[in-house]
């Protein structure tokens, strides 16, 4: 198999490559595509050898080159070097690539993602904008090429594993499960005072800032319903949120016999990325097993929707389609980003994109060319929405 890694240098990223690690010489690397982080590029490139690195920009470019060279390493062995988007999207749709792990943050990731299913690629989806902002154009183009498109978070990948257990005309519900965050048991009047340090202490997942801001407010649970819908082909009555503060079982689904088949693993990202990488097969993938002797207690319960308005925002969105869910995006994006920086309070995160939604009309969007469009409008509002409450 070779790959393009988008955003080789993140979190989803350096787990791919060290799953290919493990498997070498099972898996070639062809391209690894990063954003700003030269050094660990520089690093990759040296241990991996692809033959196409691609960098953010021009910047990036001449620094990268600067590193490849201060590491000594003989010119004519460089991969080709490229910036940008163009760059991105020629490195996932390249004849030699079979897979792409599709692990680029925001809706940067989206036009890469998108030519590699209209190349019948398979890809490794951890991109979750990709679906939120562009469910109906990403899931056509995959149904139109033929392309694999394999979920990698864990609770999708879970329920993508829980599938195969009957026929889809026998399910259900899909029930995706949500540690609940930091603040599962703050008091709802405490919200209002929650400091962006707090909310970045996660009590199961290390994840980056933006997405684990998404999960103190179970954004980021209400992204991943709307994923669900698109990716299993389900209505969001069919897909229920279930607070599991273990974290062990990431989905189940319930089929209509009463049945309920649970995935369940160790909070380690190379098991739901190795699968994705040798569906239908598997592979010993290198994460630790549970141990069953040991004594162990599952809770769960159900979330509440008052306590984080965005779950429920998420729902509605998806129930009215349209460019809704690419508005709710993009207003939660800049708000995450506000409050990050101390000009938003926690709770007035959900009031912006309820504020936005407001403002920004819904219509149909029938490009990527026109969700790019969208985002950049609801950003644009939710700026002002921001501005104006900062004060």
């Amino acid at each position: 198999m070779t790959l393009t890694v988008l955003g080789s240098t993140g979190s989803i990223g350096t787990n791919t490559l060290d799953v290919v690690r493990q498997h070498t010489p099972r898996y070639q690397v062809f391209a690894l595509v990063a954003g700003r982080n030269v050094d660990l590029l520089c690093s990759q490139i040296l241990e991996f050898r692809p033959r196409v690195a691609i960098v953010a920009d021009e910047a990036c470019l001449d620094r990268l080159r600067s590193r490849l060279r201060e590491s000594g390493f003989p010119q004519k062995e460089w991969p080709e070097l490229g910036a940008g988007p163009q760059a991105t999207v020629a490195a996932s749709t390249a004849s030699e690539v079979t897979f792409v792990m599709s692990a680029i943050v925001g809706i940067a990731g989206l036009p890469a993602t998108y030519a590699a299913l209209q190349a019948r690629k398979r890809v490794g989806l951890a991109n979750k904008e990709a679906l939120v902002t562009s469910g109906r154009i990403v899931m056509e183009a995959t149904r139109q090429s033929g392309a694999e498109l394999i979920p990698v978070d864990s609770e999708h990948n879970g329920a993508h594993q829980c599938f195969r257990a009957g026929r889809r005309c026998e399910v259900t519900r899909l029930l995706l499960t949500a540690s609940g965050g930091p603040f599962r048991e703050t008091p709802r009047a405490a919200l209002k005072s929650v400091t962006p340090e707090q909310a970045l202490h996660h009590p199961t997942w290390k994840m980056g800032r933006r997405i684990t801001i998404d999960s103190a407010t179970l954004m980021n649970k209400g992204f991943e319903v709307i994923e669900a819908c698109w990716l299993f082909d389900l209505s969001p009555s069919q897909v229920d949120v279930v607070v599991h503060p273990q974290s062990s079982i990431h989905a189940m689904v319930e089929f209509n016999d009463g049945s309920v088949i649970a995935q369940v693993s160790a909070t380690d990202m190379r098991m739901p990325i190795q699968y994705a990488m040798t569906y239908p097969d598997r592979d010993r993938a290198p994460v630790s097993r549970i141990d069953w002797t040991q004594p162990r207690t599952w809770n769960f319960c159900a979330p509440d929707f008052e306590k984080f308005p965005l779950l429920r925002l998420a729902y509605e969105c998806q129930k009215a389609g349209g460019t809704a869910c690419c508005t709710l995006n993009a207003a939660d994006e800049i708000a995450v980003e506000a409050f990050l920086e101390g000009r938003l309070g926690f709770t007035e995160i959900a009031e912006v994109v309820e504020e936005t939604l407001a403002q920004q009309k819904r219509r149909e969007a029938a490009t990527i060319e026109e969700v790019i469009e969208v985002d950049a409008a609801s950003r644009q509002t939710a700026r002002q929405i921001v501005a104006a409450k900062a004060g």
